[in-house]
């Protein structure tokens, strides 16, 4: 029996000295996660700035020639001369191409030698009839005659010109495989004629932007053929219908291209005026983080003041933060009651920081807030802030998503996001 006792009470021991040994290492574990230092989360961040933002309006366009045509021989034929290169001006009624027409000349002789004859003899026959050697009735057929002579003659002149094609308006002639000696049938493609200065820009707004155009107004126009290049111009023409698929209005501009560098076919970046400039507090639109509450923003700030009102706090959140209070403070007053029916203590709340007394000279703990804003028009990397911020607020541009209210931050700004007004592709 004694061995026994003495058995159990070496096994006891043992556990006292294991369970001793346990715990120091556990305290030794909660003092070390109580001397770390507090967790922060590294951003970037940009001042809050007001800018001039002038009133435009980006648009893609397409370039079309305000004079353009396929030309093309209205009859078969065969080419006789060929009187143009390919890519040449030309000046209006320059003769481009004459198909052969020797035979329609020779008819043409022939029809203006009747109509000649055609002509003597109505003019006899008058004098017969004045004297009246000849009846009203044949001197009316000789005037019969002569006029559809005449109509021939007009008709084989009118042939012949068709055999040639003539440039309607002064532009720039494409590049055309037309040689002499080639047979042409009839409708074929000859060259094209492009009128290049000025040019037009069409292009597409939808119909709520229609308040803010006006003929006349102002386009800058950016080709990626020529960087840093502009070309001005005006709206010319607004569309008076509205598609009824898209809901967009067509908008046409005339640019000024005395180089003649601008082509048909081209497409343009457009930004077009409408309007006087505004003045706008201006963040990049990294910045912009969304929830189902609306847009926010995290500012930094001082530790203790994370907790601010905040004025444009939607009215669907603070009744939700209202509620969490109310069921909070009802949990704790159902725990007192709980706790003084058994004859305890109710358990105090946790402090909420450290009873450590704050080092005057030691810089201030910055933590993220969380900011509801109203954004506004946005341009490049860029949007207008139209409530929620003031000027020169510090605002988290990158790392939002690992923020929450009063995360303690640390700035990094050795990398910023893109924050260009107008920003371009750039090449690769």
């Amino acid at each position: 029996m004694k061995r026994w006792l003495t058995l159990i009470g070496v096994v006891a021991a043992l556990i006292l000295v294991i369970g001793g040994i346990k715990a120091m290492q556990v305290k030794k574990t909660l003092d070390g996660y109580a001397a770390m230092p507090e967790p922060q989360s590294a951003v970037s961040t940009a001042k809050a700035e007001y800018q001039d933002w002038s009133a435009e309006l980006p648009v893609v366009a397409s370039l079309r020639a305000v004079r353009g045509v396929d030309l093309s021989n209205e009859l078969a034929g065969t080419v006789a001369t060929v009187g143009f290169r390919s890519g040449e001006d030309v000046k209006a009624g320059a003769p481009l191409l004459q198909l052969v027409a020797d035979a329609d000349r020779a008819r043409l002789r022939s029809l203006e030698a009747n109509a000649e004859l055609a002509e003597l003899n109505a003019t006899r026959d008058k004098l017969q009839f004045e004297a009246e050697a000849i009846s009203r009735a044949a001197y009316e057929n000789s005037l019969a005659t002569a006029k559809s002579a005449k109509a021939a003659v007009d008709e084989q002149r009118a042939l012949v010109a068709k055999m040639a094609i003539q440039a309607p308006f002064a532009g720039r002639l494409g590049i055309s495989t037309i040689n002499r000696g080639q047979y042409l049938a009839a409708g074929a493609m000859v060259v094209t004629l492009q009128q290049l200065d000025p040019i037009y820009a069409d292009f597409n707004l939808p119909q709520q932007q229609l308040a803010q155009l006006k003929v006349g107004e102002t386009v800058k126009a950016t080709i990626d053929s020529f960087p840093g290049q502009v070309f001005e111009g005006t709206i010319s023409a607004i569309d008076p219908i509205v598609d009824t698929e898209t809901r967009n209005i067509r908008v046409q501009a005339t640019i000024a291209n005395p180089e003649q560098r601008l082509l048909p076919g081209m497409f343009a970046d457009l930004r077009v005026s409408v309007g006087q400039a505004q003045r706008y507090l201006t963040l990049p639109q990294t910045a912009i983080t969304f929830n189902p509450y609306g847009e926010t923003v995290f500012v930094v700030v001082k530790r203790g003041e994370e907790n601010k009102p905040d004025p444009n706090l939607p009215a669907a959140l603070a009744k939700n933060q209202a509620l969490d209070r109310i069921d909070a403070e009802q949990r704790a007053a159902d725990a007192a009651k709980a706790a003084a029916a058994k004859g305890e203590k109710a358990a105090e709340a946790p402090a909420a920081a450290a009873a450590k007394p704050a080092d005057p000279n030691a810089p201030p703990v910055l933590v993220a807030r969380q900011v509801f804003v109203v954004s506004g028009p946005k341009r490049g990397d860029q949007v207008a802030i139209l409530s929620g911020l003031k000027e020169g607020d510090e605002v988290v541009t990158t790392g939002q998503v690992k923020l929450r209210n009063g995360t303690r931050v640390s700035v990094n700004n050795a990398v910023q996001p893109s924050f260009d007004a107008n920003p371009q592709p750039k090449d690769q």
